[in-house]
């Protein structure tokens, strides 16, 4: 598995022949590691990994979130793709906020933000039935020692904090959680979460249903923060179930691409790689002014489409095999030149839904990872309780930030996304899993909201298109095409590591670029695991932007 053509970056891609967990802290990799070295399954290795997550990045992941699976390999038949995002309560309604002063946007923090059942945990339940096979308590012995004992500050989390610690001295609990003597942390110090703690330990005695959906402790939850006005119930926690679901898939360059249906962004991921695919990528040179220039104009085609479109299925019907059709993305290519920025904002869909609606960008902070292990399975996983620290709001005495996913739900009842009881809301976390020759060769992903399509964008063509390793691919500068919150007008931001040159061009081009700094956590944290079909050897990136690691043995 040779791989010259990339840049040598900072670190080597990780080979193992037994198994590998990718995540974006070493802990969690470490937790994930140790599942395998036990005898446990890919699944085991990812649930165990996640579990870590939710103590050590308690501002990215959290029982309080959702998440997203795709699972191949191994005594799999096909791709397993497994939806844990939870809906909003039975009586989150419209009326409901209108009745409590509120008609433009559902608050982005708060109580009033928590208005959507967390589902990742039953996932893991669903996910552990299928294809686990150490047991389901021992899977949780890292995670409750590191929320009991303590874990280390990463860099990672000291930043949010510092940046965040106004908003979390909002609520009393996260006070005294996270802003101790009335501070932030800074890194290296030590996290404790008792109460974290006896909540896991719950968890992991008496199950998913038992210890979590239907127990005291979503009775506790569901009464703290309807104090403050949030609408979820314990019979919204009761009657909740993850669900196995149809994954969709495009090709590229001869591979199969799968991705989770809406209501996921997953297929603005595949239109973006079918546009893609009609230009000679190649031909661009890596990290040049055309290639950045002409992925981001394919981005906000592609993403004129998802913001017309994307929502819980159940209540629009999407024209996925419309929107994921090759002449569908030649028809739309037409639109990309290679002179001339289009102006995303101003950019029209190629389908219509139906009236106009404000069109707000969707944002968020998540952990992706993935695993694979001796039998071949591999696990392609995304958590998320979208903005850091979620709602910024603990669930009473249980530990649990809730996440505020629901606060991207439309008030406009036009608006395909609108705020409807026991609707799944726009996601924008998604899993990404490349096959070949119906076996797996590729699990990647990354957290950033708007940036995960472009991110995967990203690794995908420098891994297919240009020769890198996975460690080169996910090291390489990137970027981010998106409105942030509250901004009128989208920017194109770039790591300063791309050259003054390049930089140059693209503005010449009417790209509106924004500089960061390198390395920028704004371009989120990439993870990715490669399987060579010929040796079966595992090849394991990890991003240096977080604070991870790719372990294998």
């Amino acid at each position: 598995m040779s791989h010259s053509n990339g840049p040598r970056t900072g670190r080597p891609p990780t080979f193992a022949s037994r198994g590998m967990v990718s995540t974006p802290h070493y802990l969690a990799s470490a937790s994930g590691q140790d599942a395998l070295r036990r005898g446990g399954s890919a699944v085991d290795a990812a649930i165990a990994a996640n579990a870590t997550l939710c103590v050590a990045y308690p501002h990215m992941a959290g029982l309080g979130g959702d998440g997203f699976w795709l699972i191949a390999g191994a005594g799999a038949d096909g791709v397993h793709a497994l939806d844990a995002s939870g809906p909003s309560a039975k009586a989150a309604t419209r009326e409901y906020y209108r009745a409590r002063g509120i008609t433009d946007h559902i608050p982005m923090r708060g109580p009033l933000a928590a208005l959507t059942v967390p589902g990742a945990v039953d996932g893991w339940r669903l996910a552990h039935e299928r294809f686990g096979k150490l047991s389901w308590e021992s899977l949780f012995a890292d995670a409750i020692h590191y929320a009991r004992n303590g874990v280390a500050v990463t860099r990672s989390l000291a930043d949010w904090l510092a940046q965040d610690a106004e908003i979390l001295a909002q609520d009393p609990r996260m006070t005294a959680t996270y802003l101790p003597q009335g501070a932030p942390q800074r890194e290296g110090s030590l996290l404790v979460q008792a109460q974290l703690a006896e909540t896991f330990a719950a968890l992991a005695a008496s199950g998913a249903r038992e210890g979590f959906y239907e127990s005291p402790v979503a009775e506790r939850i569901c009464e703290a923060i309807s104090a403050g006005g949030s609408p979820l119930a314990q019979d919204d926690f009761a009657n909740y179930q993850a669900r196995w679901v149809e994954p969709i898939s495009t090709t590229y360059r001869g591979y199969d691409v799968f991705q989770m249906p809406p209501s996921t962004q997953g297929f603005a991921a595949l239109q973006l790689l079918n546009l893609l695919e009609g230009f000679d990528v190649k031909s661009w040179g890596e990290g040049t002014a055309d290639y950045y220039h002409h992925i981001v104009e394919a981005v906000k085609v592609a993403f004129a489409d998802r913001d017309e479109w994307l929502t819980d299925p159940a209540f629009v019907d999407i024209p996925l095999d419309q929107l994921l059709s090759k002449d569908y993305a030649d028809e739309r290519r037409a639109l990309i030149s290679c002179e001339r920025a289009l102006v995303q904002q101003e950019l029209e869909p190629g389908l219509r839904y139906a009236k106009s609606f404000d069109k707000r960008s969707p944002d968020g902070d998540t952990i992706y990872l993935c695993a694979t292990d001796s039998d071949g399975l591999v696990v392609s996983m995304i958590q998320s309780i979208y903005h850091d620290f979620g709602a910024a709001v603990m669930g009473g005495d249980t530990g649990v930030i809730l996440q505020n996913r629901g606060s991207f739900f439309s008030l406009d009842e036009n608006h395909p996304n609108r705020l409807e009881p026991e609707k799944r809301i726009f996601h924008t976390i998604i899993p990404a899993m490349l096959m070949e020759g119906g076996k797996p060769v590729l699990a990647y992903g990354s957290m950033g909201g708007e940036g995960q399509p472009q991110t995967q964008a990203a690794m995908l063509t420098r891994l297919v298109d240009f020769g890198f390793d996975v460690q080169q691919a996910i090291e390489a500068p990137r970027w981010l095409m998106g409105r942030t919150w509250g901004t009128a007008s989208s920017d194109l931001v770039l790591e300063s590591r791309i050259s003054d040159e390049t930089v140059r061009d693209l503005r010449l081009r009417g790209q509106p670029v924004q500089m960061v700094e390198q390395w920028s956590g704004v371009l989120g944290h990439a993870q990715a695991i490669r399987i060579d079909p010929a040796t079966g050897m595992f090849e394991g990136g990890a991003d240096p932007r977080g604070d991870g690691a790719a372990a294998g043995y």
